[in-house]
C-alpha cells in the first residue's frame, strides 16, 4: 500500500479546467456534465468555492479509450463502458 501511495506522489496532478476540456474531447459543457453525471465521462474535482476541474490524464485517458472503441480495440481504463 505504501508503494502505491510513493507512486501517486511521484506524478504530478495537472488541472485543467472545463474550456481546455471542451477544446480536447470536442463537447460542449452539457454534454461533459451529463456524461459525467452518468458515470461515461471522468467526473470534475472540486478546488475550491464554485472552482472546478478536471485531472487531465483521466480526460486524455477518456480520449484514447473513444479512440480504441472505434477501433475495435480493447482498452484497460474502467471509465469506457
Amino acid at each position: 500500500m505504501n508503494a502505491a501511495r510513493n507512486e501517486q506522489h511521484e506524478k504530478p496532478v495537472e488541472f485543467i479546467r472545463l474550456p481546455e476540456v471542451k477544446k480536447l474531447t470536442s463537447l460542449g459543457t452539457t454534454k461533459i456534465y451529463t456524461m459525467a453525471s452518468e458515470g461515461l465521462f471522468p467526473k470534475q474535482v472540486p478546488l475550491g468555492g464554485r472552482a472546478v476541474a478536471w485531472i487531465k490524464s483521466e480526460v486524455l485517458q477518456w480520449n484514447n479509450d473513444q479512440v480504441a472503441a472505434a477501433r475495435g480495440q480493447a482498452s484497460d481504463s474502467s471509465m469506457s463502458k
